[in-house]
């Protein structure tokens, strides 16, 4: 039966102040310190992943909550302005929409969020008739939005009964617990898990501790993977200038980074997730599907913020085409 969406992508949507390169060290006592730009920028991993979606020619909706105030009313523009549904984004009547600040420095960031009404963001926000006119089913920011997360896993469970598949992207843990007993019940019901590196390592310390696997130290992406991908969902972990790899249980594939000279890497990974989404829907293979979107997280890296340098389609074919292919171990 038709879909009417390729992809629902459930999550934070938000403004980021982009500023930087910021100082070294940030001056208190009312001092006012000087860098070279700053930008108002469509924000939040959930929504860059599902403008990159779009702009890779998906069918998109987007659940998720923001305030009646004026960011609210940006962020609701500028997802429909770049091709996404927002019939489901819920107004908040109560509580701001969250904001975000990102101190940039280098290939390197600071990130400051107000969360506003993340905290309120639950399952009633993810109506049941979108969950059946997808294809598929992402969620990110898992540990922004604590009620939300108490309910992904029925939130998934109920999705895949319809015949979507699904994936996380767990983002940072800003208290850095990788709740267990929280993340846990959710794999159950994820068919693809997408860290990057350093949340990897932290999600795979939390929830499959034990001799490492893989290849080499303990703190390894790829015995990170391992160990994550005996849970259930294949694990695709993004390592930026190292490239990308996947592990499903039994087999380790990377791939090659896409070469390029970043001018802001803010949102890339969540372009990534986009990317490799939008090849799996298209029946791309493993490999092929891994380097295409390494391609399109390293290209959302052209210019500042996370969505104004997402690569269409016929762009990140041809760059993933410059890639080596995915190897197997």
């Amino acid at each position: 039966m038709p879909r009417s969406f390729d992809l629902l992508v459930i999550g934070d949507a938000n403004p980021d102040v982009v500023v930087g390169p910021v100082p070294r060290t940030l001056e208190y006592g009312q001092r006012e310190q000087l860098v070279a730009s700053g930008r108002l920028l469509m924000g939040g991993s959930a929504a860059i992943t599902a403008c990159g979606a779009a702009r890779l020619g998906l069918r998109v909706a987007f659940a998720g909550r923001v305030g009646d105030d004026a960011a609210g009313a940006f962020v609701r523009t500028a997802l429909a302005e770049r091709g996404v549904d927002v019939t489901a984004l819920v107004t908040d009547p109560e509580r701001p929409t969250p904001l975000t600040t990102v101190l940039a420095r280098g290939d390197d960031r600071a990130i400051l969020t107000a969360p506003g009404c993340l905290a309120a963001t639950g399952a009633r926000d993810v109506p049941d008739r979108l969950l059946a006119d997808c294809r598929h089913v992402h969620a990110g920011s898992f540990f922004l939005m604590p009620r939300l997360a108490r309910s992904l896993g029925d939130i998934f469970a109920r999705a895949r009964g319809h015949g979507a598949a699904t994936s996380l992207d767990t983002n940072d843990d800003p208290a850095q617990r990788w709740d267990p007993e929280l993340l846990g019940p959710v794999l159950k019901s994820t068919d693809v898990l997408l860290p990057n590196a350093a949340e990897a390592r932290a999600l795979a310390a939390a929830l499959a501790p034990g001799p490492p696997e893989g290849d080499g130290p303990e703190t390894g992406p790829a015995a990170a993977a391992a160990a994550l991908a005996r849970l259930g969902p294949l694990v695709v972990v993004k390592d930026g200038a190292a490239g990308a790899l996947a592990h499903d249980g039994a087999t380790l594939t990377r791939t090659a980074a896409v070469p390029t000279d970043p001018v802001d890497s803010v949102g890339a990974g969540d372009s990534f997730d986009a990317g490799f989404v939008a090849a799996v829907l298209h029946g791309m293979d493993l490999p092929t599907a891994l380097s295409f979107a390494a391609a399109c997280g390293a290209l959302s890296t052209r210019a500042h913020g996370g969505t104004a340098a997402q690569p269409t389609w016929d762009e990140a074919r041809a760059a993933a085409l410059t890639t080596r292919p995915g190897s197997h171990t």
